[in-house]
């Protein structure tokens, strides 16, 4: 029986595959034109999965035609130059060897004996090198993937990538390689370390996009047709819009609810099952989380960016030309959404990001309910045990009020977005202490973040937003509202964060559209009061 793998590239013999035909169809259609094709997209997206099989595709489809080798620079960066074209040659060597092998039949004398004389150290060595190899495989049209192209020492860069323009420049009928595809998580630009214009202005941009959720539903399908344990379609929709079809996530989601979870196989697979997955997830460590979180740190102007695209209906146009978004797009943190606006790519990661950021709280989470009430989070749960919302938000609203100037001295927190990092905190940390799940939908990918919260077989929806105006206010309650139609709720809470110098406190509940919206404007406070009497 097959698995879900998150552990690297996947084998449609051993794991279950996500196949793309149109994606595999474009690609090969590139390399019969002789392109020299780029694409760089986060790690663990599928790059190297989807070009191992794309080439074995191209050489079923058009055999004799084509002579493709695969390479990877990873573990290249330190090396000397001279090293680097010698590591290079011995790959290239190798992967030539390899493919004569599958196909069943040896190399040409007058090839073997090139690549036993050979002896690279330079670009202008591997260029030569080059066009004697293409006369020798003729007709064939040599093809190679470098897979991991960032791991290229940065002093190799520039004469390697002229390299290939000139070979590209020189036409189809004579160039080897025919075609190139290079394959990383940095793209040229930012590899550029000198900053000056890309010696590979030839490059034909290729993307692989997250899964789409017929893909999810291809994927998990081959599993039901395996064992025979059906997923409800409802698992299909959340699990690709919790993971934005992000390849890992969704094999890991996969992962958990086939193999971790005890699941007799005879039962349907049911959102009550997700729920505990999701929950799983949210909190554990693995290798794409640990990519993400490590990401997210490097930059003090990441986090300002990441709370920009969710707090601001105006959101943040997806411009790659802007050093921080250009690298928030690589490590695949953000993706353009459909009215070209940042998005966060999945709300996984929004609640990952969160709780990178949540222990910056400093010891106010010590304050959260009242003294006098003796009874801790138990206050805010109905006699029957299910959660009081409107009491909980009552109690949030209270405690920024308690806390006072005390939430701007949060270190290292952007004051526009305190507010929200506390609601979170908050949330949180009471939904673990009454065994409930949380977790975030990004409705429009910019201007609004609601925290969904499962507890007692109930649904509780928080929608959370900055202070933008009148229109803002009410249209915000018009989204929430079109929102709990749509999920069948018929309550949910609005907190919104007035930061302005005279802000207006309110709640009030009110019916929208056929729903109740429990609304709160919570002012911040934008300074410390003065002590000067």
């Amino acid at each position: 029986m097959r698995w879900f793998e998150t552990r690297g590239p996947v084998n449609p013999e051993d794991n279950y595959v996500v196949v793309r035909p149109k994606e595999t169809a474009d690609f090969i259609k590139r390399v019969e034109r002789g392109r020299y094709i780029v694409l760089f997209a986060p790690r663990q997206t599928g790059k190297t999965t989807f070009f191992k099989t794309a080439l074995e595709r191209l050489e079923t489809a058009a055999a004799g035609t084509y002579f493709p080798i695969q390479l990877n620079f990873e573990g290249y960066k330190n090396l000397a130059c001279p090293d680097f074209y010698e590591g290079l040659y011995e790959d290239m060597r190798e992967e030539i060897g390899a493919v004569f092998q599958r196909r069943g039949t040896v190399p040409p004398a007058a090839l073997t004996a090139l690549l036993e004389s050979t002896t690279l150290t330079t670009a202008f060595s591997m260029r030569r090198f080059l066009t004697q190899l293409g006369k020798l495989l003729a007709p064939q049209r040599f093809v190679v993937i470098i897979d991991e192209f960032d791991g290229i020492p940065p002093a190799a860069l520039s004469d390697f990538l002229h390299t290939l323009r000139h070979i590209y420049l020189l036409g189809r009928t004579q160039r080897c390689p025919y075609s190139v595809g290079i394959v990383g998580v940095k793209s040229i630009t930012q590899l550029n370390y000198d900053r000056t214009i890309s010696p590979f202005n030839i490059q034909d941009e290729f993307h692989l996009p997250n899964f789409t959720l017929a893909e999810v539903r291809e994927l998990l399908g081959q599993y039901t047709a395996e064992v025979g344990q059906v997923f409800a379609p409802a698992v299909h929709a959340t699990l690709h819009r919790q993971t934005g079809g992000q390849p890992f996530l969704v094999n890991r989601l996969a992962q958990i609810l086939t193999e971790e979870m005890d699941i007799p196989k005879t039962e349907p697979i049911h959102l009550e099952h997700f729920a505990v997955a999701h929950r799983h997830i949210l909190r554990e460590r693995n290798v794409n989380v640990q990519h993400l979180t490590t990401n997210i740190r490097r930059d003090p102007r990441f986090q300002q960016r990441l709370m920009q695209i969710t707090a601001y209906d105006e959101g943040v146009d997806f411009n790659l030309d802007d050093d921080v978004l250009s690298e928030l797009a690589t490590y695949g943190v953000i993706v353009a959404g459909e009215d070209e606006m940042c998005e966060i790519a999945s709300p996984i990661y929004l609640y990952r990001i969160l709780r990178v950021f949540q222990p910056l709280i400093n010891g106010l989470e010590q304050e959260y309910y009242r003294q006098d009430t003796g009874n801790g989070y138990h206050a805010y749960l109905t006699a029957s045990g299910e959660i009081a919302m409107g009491r909980l938000l009552d109690n949030f609203r209270d405690f920024i009020a308690r806390a006072g100037f005390r939430i701007l001295q949060v270190p290292e927190t952007p004051r526009e977005y305190v507010g929200q990092y506390l609601l979170f905190a908050y949330l949180d940390q009471f939904v673990r202490q009454v065994r409930g799940a949380m977790h975030l939908e990004v409705q429009t990918g910019r201007g609004r973040a609601d925290l969904v919260i499962f507890h007692e077989g109930r649904k509780h929806i928080v929608e959370t937003k900055l202070w933008q105006g009148a229109l803002s206010y009410a249209a915000g309650k018009a989204q929430l509202a079109a929102y709990l139609t749509l999920e069948g709720v018929q309550e949910g809470y609005y907190i919104v964060f007035d930061h302005r110098e005279v802000p207006v406190p309110r709640s009030e509940t009110e019916r929208v559209s056929g729903v109740t919206i429990r609304s709160y404007v919570i002012p911040v406070l934008q300074e410390r009061p003065s002590t000067v009497g």
